[in-house]
């Protein structure tokens, strides 16, 4: 009997209070609603993981077998991530296909199917090409698109191995 009438009391106390919103008060706060939106895309690339500061046997040691100076690859992932008010006109922090141009135009026709090391003036001109260094890379590369609203790139160079990068 204690379970129907708890169920009974739960049912009571619902029918007088129903669940509303109150629009004009979700519409007109004192400030924007800001929001984090990410749109995310994948691209492959190869690499050699080699610092010229360093000996070739100091390389061989702290790199391993991504010091091989043939190279290796990996299909990256990468997640672009903005932060902003939230437009009450379009209901939209930025247009996702807008980002979309973005990412393609700052990553995935620069990096995509490239040898970073080889094909990228940043890392040919001395930067390791670690996730982190490629990170800052596409963060770079995102600000002369997106400016303020640029919030954080997140690489997944594997499963594993995911670097985040703030503009820190």
């Amino acid at each position: 009997m204690e379970g129907s009438a708890s169920a009974e009391l739960c049912h009571s106390r619902n029918e007088h209070k129903p669940l509303t919103c109150d629009l004009e008060v979700a519409r007109s706060p004192k400030r924007a609603p800001r929001a984090y939106v990410t749109r995310a895309a994948s691209f492959s690339a190869a690499h050699v993981l080699h610092s010229p500061k360093l000996t070739e046997k100091e390389n061989k040691e702290l790199y391993g077998k991504c010091n091989n100076p043939n190279g290796h690859g990996h299909n990256y992932k990468v997640e672009v991530t903005v932060f902003g008010d939230i437009d009450p006109t379009t209901g939209m922090v930025i247009n996702l296909t807008d980002l979309q141009c973005y990412i393609d135009r700052a990553v995935m026709d620069v990096l995509d199917h490239k040898n970073v090391d080889l094909d990228v003036p940043y890392f040919r001109d001395g930067a390791v090409s670690t996730a982190e260094n490629i990170a800052v890379f596409i963060w770079h590369q995102l600000k002369a698109y997106i400016h303020d609203l640029l919030y954080e790139v997140k690489i997944y160079e594997t499963d594993k191995n995911i670097v985040v990068y703030r503009g820190d």
